[in-house]
């Protein structure tokens, strides 16, 4: 049940090599669309705010709406590190832009090309576009956990963390109805990620690799 497929999958971490991370992957395989989402509510198109996206909002910070049906669920966000914590929750927020694309049927919202650059930026809307394209949009409560951060100079940093995709599921934009299957091995995801801070300070998804039924992530 794997929401975030080949697509992400795809792409490598051009600097991930050099550090001592904990797990890495990069898996190219076929992951049916189908196998995307995590339990939660079938109904209703009124929207609130995410609570990591409304937590982190701020200047001209775009704000991020998801779906009453719909929630992720960032855990170790809190580091003590004041600046490893600003790069999670950017972290955070660029995994909800894509959603919000999603949730949207648009990939040329705000949030999408501010908290996401270059090759993210290009496999986050081609990843959205196929949600789109399918008529498919998704419902329950995705969790993110097992953070790792680690710092590269002021401006980069590399961010490890899985998804528990168990209880999400992909919804049909027009029906509304569930495709329910159940969970496997690929339900949890391993991902590596780089970001850079920008000149505004908002830290940036520029790279992203994900690995799906990686034995880091299993229960």
């Amino acid at each position: 049940m794997n929401r975030r497929p080949t697509l992400l999958a795809a792409l490598t971490l051009t600097a991930a090599a050099a550090l001592t991370l904990s797990a890495c992957g990069s898996d190219d395989s076929s992951k049916d669309k189908d196998n995307d989402k995590i339990a939660g509510a079938e109904t209703g198109g009124k929207k609130s705010p995410s609570p990591t996206a409304a937590a982190s909002d701020s200047g001209d910070r775009p704000k991020i709406t998801f779906p009453s049906d719909a929630k992720n669920v960032f855990e170790d966000q809190k580091t003590g590190d004041a600046a490893k914590d600003a790069v999670l929750a950017d972290s955070a927020l660029s995994v909800n832009s894509v959603d919000e694309a999603i949730f949207e049927g648009n990939t040329d919202t705000k949030a999408l090309g501010f908290y996401n650059t270059g090759k993210a930026l290009e496999s986050s809307i081609t990843f959205a576009q196929q949600y789109i394209d399918g008529g498919d949009t998704w419902t329950g409560v995705t969790r993110y956990y097992d953070y790792k951060v680690t710092l590269s100079g002021a401006d980069k940093a590399y961010v490890t963390y899985c998804s528990d995709e168990s209880k999400s599921y992909v919804k049909d934009r027009k029906t509304g109805k569930v495709d329910r299957s159940p969970a496997t091995a690929d339900s949890y995801v391993l991902y590596n990620t780089t970001l850079t801070k920008n000149d505004q300070g908002v830290w940036q998804t520029t790279n992203i690799a994900s690995n799906g039924g990686d034995k880091a992530c299993q229960p």
